[in-house]
Parts: C-alpha cells; structure tokens; sequence
C-alpha cells in the first residue's frame, strides 16, 4: 500500500478548510482516510492557529515511506520537517522513433521536398514569363 500525506478539503462553498491526511494514494481526495495528522485553514487571519500538525505522527509516517504532497511538503517543512521526495526518474529509450513514426517522417519529408520543389518551379517558370513579357514589350514600344 502506497501511503501518502495529503490535504481533504472540507468546509463549505468558498470557505476553504483542509485536513492533513494519511491515505493510501489509490482513495480519492475525499474519501477514506488512515490518519488525521492535523488542520490546515488557509482564511484564519493568525499564522499560529493557520496550521496544526502532530509533528510526531508526521514523522511517523514519513519514516514508513508516506510520500507527502507538494503542499503538504511545504507545511512540513516550515515546521522542520524534511521529507525526501525522490524526482521523477528518467527514462530512457522514451525518444527512440517506432516504425510507424519513422514512416510518418518520411512521407513529411518527402511531401515537404515535393512542395518545394513545385514552389521553385513555379517561380522559375513566373520569371521566365516576366523575361519574355519584358523583352517582346521592348520590341513593340519604337514608334
């Protein structure tokens, strides 16, 4: 079971209030939860009661391997509490092309190198015309 610590919104429309949680991070936001560790209620003008967290329980948990939230990171840390949080892993071989994509490619190019051709010919052929316009326009004009 994967635990987390996370925040379980509570409180009515417009008037936030969260709980800090431990859950199994399969459970929804709201629904089932292991543990309470504490209170956070972001309208409360004072900055002691904003937060209230059961820093044992906390490191409890964290010391089991719960993985916490960004924001629940955040609490924790400006209560001195580190947690590591592993990064994302790279994984390689994620960029490599398929058989299917190295085909898409190559019909991109081709079509790609077919139009620009078509586009030099065009223009090609426009100056042409203009070259000739011009100088069938010049034998015309002596009078």
């Amino acid at each position: 079971m994967a635990v987390v610590l996370r925040l379980r919104r509570t409180g009515r429309k417009n008037l936030p209030c969260f709980r800090i949680i431990a859950t199994d991070s399969r459970f929804p936001r709201d629904g089932r939860l292991l543990e309470t560790l504490g209170l956070y209620d972001p309208l409360r003008k004072d900055p002691a009661t904003r937060v209230q967290v059961d820093l044992e329980r906390a490191k409890h948990w964290i010391s089991q391997g719960a993985k916490p939230s960004d924001i629940v990171a955040s609490i924790l840390r400006k209560r001195g509490i580190t947690a590591h949080v592993p990064k994302r892993r790279v994984r390689e071989g994620r960029g490599a092309k398929t058989k299917v994509r190295a085909r898409r490619d190559a019909g991109r190019e081709a079509r790609a190198t077919a139009k620009a051709k078509r586009l030099f010919e065009s223009r090609k052929a426009r100056r042409a015309a203009k070259k000739a316009a011009a100088a069938a326009g010049g034998e015309k004009k002596p009078e």
